[in-house]
């Protein structure tokens, strides 16, 4: 079980992390992490953030002279996914899942996972491997992607 201090409840919280944070797709679910304010650039593209302007700008709930909150996740699962004992054995299994990975998350982020309907009949082995490979995207350094430009991917010499 995802102990209480490492879940999301608030709707500005998930909004903060949907809309500030990364994103990895997969096929069965979408994970959304967004990092504490002090370990990321906000405003890396110049662009006003309607979330920063509000008056209640940080996602962390403990005020600054306290240590840095855990990393804390939430779970969406629409009625896409399946009738409601599928939704719940979705979000039981994906709580499992991240209630084992949440130390490895930097501290203070935000994560959401959002389930895809074809998660409502992936089996949890699925859920693991699409989960891990989201948070393995989203927790890499940015620096060090892949070059996936040039002449070396260009089998007709297209850019020579």
């Amino acid at each position: 079980m995802l102990p209480s201090e490492h879940r999301l409840r608030r709707r500005q919280d998930f909004a903060t992390a949907t809309r500030r944070g990364r994103r990895a797709g997969r096929p069965l679910l979408v994970v959304h992490l967004s990092e504490s304010r002090g370990a990321t650039d906000s405003g890396a593209h110049g662009a006003v953030d309607p979330v920063a302007n509000t008056e209640m700008t940080s996602p962390d709930p403990h005020g600054a002279g306290e240590a840095p909150s855990p990393a804390r996740a939430g779970f969406v699962v629409s009625k896409a996914v399946g009738p409601a004992v599928v939704r719940n054995r979705v979000k039981r299994r994906l709580r499992h899942l991240v209630a084992a990975r949440i130390s490895s998350l930097p501290a203070g982020s935000l994560v959401v996972v959002r389930a895809l309907p074809p998660a409502g009949a992936a089996d949890y082995a699925d859920l693991e491997r699409d989960l891990d490979s989201a948070l393995r995207k989203l927790t890499a350094p940015r620096g060090n992607r892949p070059q996936s430009t040039g002449t070396a991917s260009s089998p007709t010499g297209a850019g020579q």
